[in-house]
């Protein structure tokens, strides 16, 4: 396989004149550097990583120019994390400071909307303008409600009890909590008050309320009202006691086959609800921690959390979509995802694979990498190794279908309801009793 490096490792000694040119790289290969170096700095730029940002300009220094399938920048993404060093070292190397991104927001409107006063300052003084949603020369108005009849389901702040509130959960944005509404508790998403201004949280926020609104289904966590008129923001769900399945495979470590299938059954036919043509969502964060148990008992699974999630009008079974690379958890996602490629529903068939297998492995896939490390290592080829006894063949086959490189061989989720349901047939009785026999 590395038959070009050895021989051109062992012609060193020849001189260069009797050597000849080294064959050119194909241009898959090409492609797959380039692709490859656009994700490293769009990375490094978001993790404010200058001196990373400057070694890959300085071995390339096109990559300043480097964009993502939502048109952005380098410097669009440092802009909107108000990273000052990487933004100067990515202006030395050349950026355009008004490049558009598919919004036709520039990096200064992307500053402006997050707020970063030092970046604005910076953008503007190397001739930053203010285009886009969010630009300063658009007089600021407010966000219209996600439905203009939204009194059924507005609620007022002053009908939830936080007086015994826990938060189950933090985010980017805000903080999850169990409270009580009408006597009932209930899961309230709150955005944070600092950012309760913030157009594009507020943006993200409506998304979210405006998506749950239409789902109904046993197997997805149900929307119950939300606060838009008041601040802080409010998002109220059901309340489900069991927890999150990470938590519940932290304690419980690897599952017997037929739990694992029972709640893999639970998750696709949620996956199945969203995938519904022709008003197709792609959760596109389908990961154990947005998997609840109904209840302590663990005999029913909900897929929660659409804070990423996109409703997309199919015009024909097979369109394809470009939207935001790199969007939800680095250990769950797609390679095609990581890679900045068009992708479709299909990521979430791929991050489903990658559930079962932590389900019936008791470990999370590639445990011994970092989560963008995995993602990489998967992106190169790589998958996760069985070592599980519970694994038969014919889930094996299953998850190596539902996490194939090529997202067109990944079945949809109504191919995996039916053949999960044979698979469960097919168990041996003993598997149905081992959860019982510690």
């Amino acid at each position: 396989m590395s038959s070009g490096n050895s021989s051109s490792a062992s012609d060193s000694s020849v001189p260069p004149a009797e050597r000849g040119p080294p064959p050119p790289p194909s241009d898959k290969q090409k492609e797959k550097a380039r692709v490859s170096r656009t994700s490293m700095i769009l990375w490094h730029a978001h993790q404010n990583d200058a001196a990373a940002v400057r070694k890959l300009l300085v071995e390339d220094p096109s990559l300043v120019h480097a964009r993502d399938y939502d048109n952005r920048t380098p410097l669009h993404v440092a802009s909107l994390h108000g990273w000052i060093d990487v933004a100067k070292c990515l202006i030395e190397f050349g950026a355009d400071v008004n490049a558009q991104d598919r919004w036709k927001n520039t990096p200064l409107a992307d500053a402006e909307g997050a707020k970063k006063h030092g970046m604005v300052e910076l953008l503007k003084s190397h001739g930053g303008l203010s285009y886009g949603q969010s630009g300063s020369h658009f007089e600021p108005k407010p966000v219209p409600p996600p439905q203009p009849n939204k009194c059924d389901w507005e609620v007022d702040p002053t009908e939830l009890d936080f007086s015994n509130s826990a938060i189950i959960g933090k985010g980017s944005f805000g903080e999850i909590l169990k409270a009580h509404w009408r006597g009932t508790p209930v899961a309230v998403k709150r955005i944070l008050p600092s950012l309760s201004d913030d157009r594009l949280v507020i943006q993200d926020f409506r998304h979210e309320v405006n998506l749950l609104v239409k789902l109904r289904h046993p197997n997805i966590v149900q929307f119950l009202g939300a606060v838009t008129d008041k601040k802080p923001l409010m998002l109220i769900t059901e309340y489900l006691r069991g927890g999150d399945l990470h938590q519940y495979l932290k304690e419980k470590g690897a599952l017997s086959p037929s739990t694992a299938i029972n709640f893999a059954l639970d998750i696709a036919r949620g996956m199945t609800y969203l995938h519904n043509e022709p008003n197709v969502i792609i959760h596109r964060d389908l990961k154990p921690r947005n998997v609840l148990l109904v209840n302590t008992n663990a005999d029913h699974l909900k897929v929660g959390d659409f804070g990423l999630s996109k409703i997309i009008k199919v015009q024909n079974s097979h369109d394809v979509y470009k939207m935001t690379g790199e969007t939800g958890s680095y250990r769950y996602m797609a390679p095609e995802v990581f890679k900045h490629r068009k992708y479709d529903k299909k990521v979430d068939v791929f991050s489903f694979a990658m559930i079962l297998y932590e389900m019936l492995e008791g470990e999370p896939p590639l445990a011994n990498y970092e989560p963008y490390e995995a993602a990489k290592f998967v992106a190169e080829g790589h998958r996760p190794i069985f070592r599980a006894k519970g694994f038969t063949p014919e889930l094996r086959e299953l998850t190596d279908q539902c996490w194939a490189a090529d997202m067109n061989r990944r079945p949809t989720f109504l191919d995996i309801l039916k053949r999960l349901e044979k698979i469960k047939e097919t168990l041996p009785a003993d598997h149905h009793w081992s959860i019982f026999n510690a």
